[in-house]
């Protein structure tokens, strides 16, 4: 299956199990896959057949104002399903990179999720 892949948007949102990790936002970074046929587009050279990338890019850091989550899991399967009801892509994938280690560059989560769930 063909796919668009947006690696590592930079992202301020409000994520952690207790109270005061919550009360800021603090730095992720998200890449997102959406996966989906590109034959409509490749056959017409034409943005509307296939899905904006800049328009993802620009909405994804303003979809997550004014919310917040405990969990890294969550933000992420929140976020699959969201991108899956806005752009329509058969499948997506999303992983969450948070530093929250000080031996580690990064934890993460990754779900994927096919249309429909």
């Amino acid at each position: 299956m063909d796919k668009i892949t947006i690696r590592d948007i930079a992202v301020w949102f409000r994520v952690g199990v207790t109270e005061e990790e919550r009360s800021h936002p603090q730095q992720l970074l998200i890449a997102v896959e959406l996966f989906f046929d590109f034959t409509p587009a490749s056959q017409t050279d034409d943005l509307i057949r296939t899905i904006d990338y800049f328009d993802v890019a620009q909405r994804l850091p303003r979809w997550g104002e004014n919310r917040n989550w405990k969990l890294i899991e969550k933000l992420a399967v929140d976020l699959a399903e969201w991108l899956l009801h806005e752009f329509r892509p058969q499948k997506v994938t999303v992983e969450v990179k948070k530093r929250a280690l000080p031996d580690a560059d990064y934890v993460s989560a990754r779900v994927s999720r096919p249309d429909g769930c």
